[in-house]
């Protein structure tokens, strides 16, 4: 069974609140297995639009990264986000099949 990953693009507006999102998301993610790969961090924009941050989420299956984000946990957490930020965010299932020679 293929991993999924969350993919998102973020511009905070209050770093200080977005800590409290960031809080109140722990337990959604560990509840549902997500490992963060990336989080932040430097980046260069090579096409198109790009936000502050960029977070990339991996979690065990498609099922559990759709799970989170339906959670009651995750709601919670997403209501705190929401008014101290503006996000991108798209569930995408990984692929397991044959890589380019």
């Amino acid at each position: 069974m293929p991993k999924a990953y969350w993919i998102a693009h973020v511009d905070v507006a209050d770093a200080e609140r977005y800590k409290d999102y960031v809080a109140a998301g722990a337990a959604a993610f560990a509840k549902y297995g997500a490992r963060f790969l990336a989080r932040g961090g430097r980046f260069e924009s090579l096409e198109g639009a790009s936000r502050q941050r960029n977070v990339v989420i991996e979690f065990p299956s498609y099922q559990a990264a759709l799970d989170c984000w339906n959670s009651p946990e995750y709601r919670h957490a997403r209501a705190i986000r929401q008014p101290v930020s503006q996000a991108d965010l798209i569930i995408v299932e990984g692929y397991e099949g044959p890589q380019p020679a």
